[in-house]
């Protein structure tokens, strides 16, 4: 009678067995279920902390970049002496696109700029007052692409306030005794003034040449000398420094300012940004407000 019933009871575990066996991830008997419930747990666990470390990681490389400080650069410009007060302002508005950029200045003649260049200068950003300038950069192999004009100007005649030596046009420059200031042959505004004579057939005496136009305007705003030649920008930066004197003959002598990007640039993207606000919107709006006229 037993060993019948103990045949059945082995046909009972075997079969529970192989249920147990094809469902072990729920378990079926109280060693087979916490054992499974224990390896479950354990990967559930680990993949949670999978999950939160790739989160974390996520989150932390997120709040480095959003924190990270912009691309810092300084960029070199070397503008002609008759764009610094717009150049200075331009600057300002391009650090203030581009945060972490710093934009420093050289401004003098451009004939000097271009001597500065090609001795080996380094810079980013060359605008000059004339096109001839900007034709010997292009020569020497300084400048990168093609260059853009972006502005325009002429000149004018400047006087210590009140004009006290009566100067009233281009002839009046020369008579005896005025002592007359402008800028040197090599200088834009000298060449413009040298062409003024040729077409006037009245020739300049001057007591010197200087080799910038904000060279000549301080001669005329410290009172030592009775007139110069200056763009009509820089009377209108002068304010009531000085007196202006305007002449018709200036009209037809128009010089055109180009800007172009450097060969040798150590900050190229900084570079084509600044050309871009000088002869975008912003720019130009900045150099009309100073006197200056839009490029043909």
């Amino acid at each position: 009678m037993n060993r019948p019933r103990s045949k059945r009871l082995r046909g009972v575990v075997a079969a529970l067995t192989g249920l147990c066996v094809a469902t072990l991830v729920v378990g079926c008997s109280s060693g087979s279920s916490t054992a499974s419930s224990t390896t479950s747990a354990a990967a559930s666990s680990a993949a949670a902390k999978s999950v939160a470390s790739s989160s974390s990681k996520a989150a932390a490389s997120s709040s480095a970049a959003a924190s990270a400080p912009a691309p810092a650069g300084t960029l070199t410009v070397f503008a002609a002496a008759s764009l610094k007060a717009t150049f200075t302002q331009i600057g300002t508005i391009f650090q203030t696109e581009n945060p972490g950029s710093t934009v420093t200045f050289n401004f003098a003649g451009s004939s000097d700029l271009v001597t500065q260049l090609t001795a080996g200068a380094p810079a980013d950003v060359f605008a000059s007052a004339d096109t001839n300038n900007m034709t010997k950069a292009t020569t020497a192999n300084l400048v990168s692409g093609t260059p853009v004009n972006f502005a325009t100007s002429i000149l004018t005649i400047v006087t210590p306030p009140g004009n006290p030596a009566g100067v009233t046009s281009f002839a009046d420059l020369a008579k005896p005794g005025l002592n007359v200031v402008v800028c040197a042959p090599q200088v834009p505004c000298g060449a413009a003034t040298a062409t003024v004579e040729k077409n006037t057939g009245v020739t300049l005496t001057p007591v010197s040449e200087e080799n910038s136009v904000t060279d000549v305007l301080g001669k005329v705003t410290s009172g030592q000398v009775d007139a110069g030649l200056v763009y009509v920008t820089d009377a209108k930066n002068a304010g009531d420094k000085v007196t202006e004197v305007t002449f018709p003959e200036a009209a037809v002598v128009v010089n055109v300012y180009p800007i172009a990007t450097l060969t040798a640039a150590t900050q190229p993207a900084l570079a084509t940004k600044f050309v871009d606000l000088v002869v975008g919107p912003e720019g130009q709006q900045v150099l009309a407000a100073a006197g200056f006229t839009p490029a043909p």
